[in-house]
C-alpha cells in the first residue's frame, strides 16, 4: 500500500515540470522579443539622429499642408530657413508674404495645377526671412489623395542660397568681363547674332562701333598693370555714360571695346556717338597724383544685308583706318567694290 500511495503522489509532478518549461520558454521568447524591440527602437533613434543631422547639414526640411484648412506643419530645419522660432504657430497667409512677388505668382500657379491634376511640382523660390535675410529655397511638393480627392500637400524645402550665388557667379563670369563689368566677347557675339537680320523679321541692329584705346600700352608699361586696369575701368565707365541708348557695350579684348547700336540711329547719329566716345575717353585721368592720358580710335560699320562676321570685319577695317589716320579719330566703313579699302572719312 505505501508503494501504491507513493506512486499516486508522484503522478501530478510531471505536468508541473512541463508547465515550468513552457513558462520558461515564454519568458525567453518575451525577452528575445523585448530585446528585438529595444534594438529596433535604438536603430530607429539612430536613424532619426542621422536624418536630423543630415537634414540640418544639407539645410533640408519637411513640410506638410492640410488642404481642408491650409494648416501647416514644419520640421525644425524649415523654421531655421525662414528664421522663425522652432515650433511657433504657422499661418500660411503670413508665410506667403515672405516670398517675392514673382515667386508667389509661380507658386500659386504650380500649386493649383498640382492639386487639380493630383500630381506635384518643384520650384526654386526667393524669400525674405522674418529677420530680413534674402534666401533662395528649393520646394518640392506632392499631392496626397484620399479616395481620389486631394487632402494634403507635402514635400521638402531646401536652402539653396549658396548654390544660387555660385550659379549666378558662374553665369556672370560666362557673360561679363570681371574687371570692367561690361559684357564679354562671348556675350557680344551672341547679341550680335541675335540682333542681325533674319529672313522673317525686321532688322533691329543699326551699326557696330569698335573702340581701341590709344596710349594704353604706354600707361601699362610706364605706371604698371594696376594703373592700366584703372584706365580700363574708367574707359568702360565713360563709354557707358555716352552710350546710354546702345544695345550692348562690351569689352572684347585687352583694350578693345565693341558697341552695338539700334537701327534707329542714322549715319549722322553714329558719327556724333563716335565723337562723344573719343571726347569722353580722351579726358585726362588722375591717379596717384599723376595725370594719365588716353585716347580712343573708333571704327564703325552700318548694318545692311551682311552677316555678323562681315559686319565685324567692316568695322575692324574702319578701326584700322582711324588708327592709320593719326588715332583719336573715327572712320565709318562705306561698302564698295573692294570692302578692304571702302572707308569713308570722319
Amino acid at each position: 500500500m505505501p508503494d501504491e500511495l507513493s506512486a499516486q503522489d508522484d503522478q501530478p509532478s510531471a505536468p508541473k515540470s512541463q508547465d515550468g518549461k513552457t513558462i520558461a520558454a515564454l519568458r525567453a521568447a518575451l525577452d528575445a522579443q523585448g530585446q528585438l524591440i529595444r534594438q529596433q527602437s535604438a536603430d530607429l533613434a539612430h536613424s532619426q539622429k542621422i536624418f536630423d543631422r543630415s537634414s540640418a547639414a544639407a539645410r533640408i526640411g519637411v513640410w506638410e499642408c492640410e488642404l481642408t484648412d491650409e494648416s501647416l506643419r514644419w520640421t525644425d530645419v524649415v523654421y531655421d530657413i525662414f528664421d522663425m522660432p522652432r515650433g511657433s504657430t504657422l499661418d500660411r497667409n503670413e508665410i506667403v508674404k515672405l516670398y517675392s512677388k514673382e515667386t508667389v505668382e509661380h507658386l500659386h500657379r504650380r500649386r493649383s495645377r498640382a492639386i487639380a491634376e493630383r500630381t506635384g511640382f518643384s520650384l526654386d523660390a526667393e524669400i525674405i526671412t522674418q529677420k530680413g535675410n534674402r534666401r533662395w529655397i528649393r520646394i518640392t511638393a506632392t499631392v496626397e489623395c484620399d479616395k481620389g480627392a486631394p487632402v494634403r500637400i507635402f514635400g521638402m524645402k531646401q536652402d539653396i542660397t549658396q548654390e544660387k550665388i555660385l550659379a549666378d557667379r558662374t553665369r556672370y563670369l560666362a557673360e561679363f568681363d570681371e574687371m570692367t563689368g561690361l559684357a564679354n566677347r562671348s556675350q557680344f557675339h551672341s547679341k550680335l547674332a541675335e540682333l542681325a537680320v533674319r529672313e522673317t523679321e525686321r532688322p533691329t541692329l543699326g551699326a557696330l562701333l569698335l573702340v581701341d584705346l590709344d596710349g594704353f600700352k604706354i600707361v601699362n608699361d610706364s605706371f604698371g598693370h594696376a594703373a592700366g586696369d584703372d584706365c580700363l575701368r574708367e574707359a568702360a565707365t565713360r563709354m557707358l555714360g555716352v552710350c546710354t541708348g546702345a544695345e550692348l557695350v562690351a569689352r572684347i579684348g585687352g583694350d578693345e571695346f565693341a558697341i552695338l547700336v539700334g537701327s534707329h540711329l542714322d549715319l549722322g547719329a553714329i558719327s556724333a556717338l563716335a565723337r562723344e566716345i573719343i571726347a569722353a575717353v580722351g579726358a585726362p585721368l588722375s591717379r596717384g597724383g599723376r595725370m594719365l592720358k588716353l585716347g580712343a580710335s573708333v571704327g564703325a560699320a552700318q548694318f545692311d544685308t551682311c552677316t555678323p562676321a562681315q559686319l565685324f570685319t567692316r568695322a575692324d577695317t574702319a578701326l584700322y583706318a582711324a588708327k592709320a589716320a593719326g588715332r583719336s579719330t573715327f572712320r565709318i566703313f562705306k561698302p564698295g567694290h573692294d570692302d578692304r579699302n571702302a572707308v569713308a572719312a570722319a
